[in-house]
């Protein structure tokens, strides 16, 4: 069972209409007794860094979060909200992943970065199995991170950015798979399928 992390902001719909097009299990929650029970979460993400933080706080969902050991996907703002910080709102985030998101510089890029934009792998990992390489996803943000040693994907504007990233079982994707037609279905039918270790 897939657990889909409902804080009140995130693209959590049209997440779930992708995994019923899998026929994947999956429940959306903002209940911790729910979601604990899951083998895996997704943690969508649309609108502000902020406001996501308060409401996962309000909603006690940053001790389900941090304290997670089995597969876990951010998406878009949800993967931005996997690290220590964001530039947006002067926002502390979850912590798990060392770094900052920063907001793109508006002389070099028109914001939000709204399209499609190729994806290219520095690391192969289950995510992305049976996904070519430079394939392209919709992506839709203002704000990115820059590459660390946690980047498995990246893509370009003005200067590369991470388009994906892994730590242990956290994964994140700056890009909508949701909204990224055949490979994007793919990815996702990757996670729900992702081997559970508890």
């Amino acid at each position: 069972m897939t657990g889909i992390i409902d804080y009140g902001a995130g693209n959590t719909a049209s997440v779930g209409y992708a995994l019923s097009r899998l026929e994947a299990d999956f429940i959306v929650s903002s209940s911790v007794i729910e979601l604990e029970k899951c083998d895996r979460l997704i943690l969508p993400g649309v609108g502000s860094a902020r406001f996501a933080m308060e409401s996962l706080k309000e909603k006690g969902l940053i001790d389900l979060i941090t304290a997670w050991e089995r597969p876990f996907l951010g998406i878009c703002l949800g993967m931005q909200l996997l690290f220590n910080h964001s530039e947006e709102g002067d926002t502390s985030c979850l912590g798990i992943i060392p770094g900052e998101c920063l907001l793109f510089d508006r002389n070099k890029t028109k914001v939000p970065l709204m399209g499609w934009n190729k994806v290219t792998f520095n690391n192969l990992f289950d995510l992305f199995a049976g996904v070519k390489n430079g394939e392209w996803f919709y992506f839709a943000h203002s704000y990115c991170l820059p590459l660390t040693e946690f980047t498995i994907a990246e893509s370009e504007n003005d200067g590369l950015y991470s388009a994906a990233i892994r730590k242990d079982n956290f994964f994140g994707v700056q890009f909508h798979p949701e909204k990224s037609s055949i490979q994007g279905k793919k990815l996702l039918d990757n996670f729900v399928k992702m081997e559970v270790k508890c």
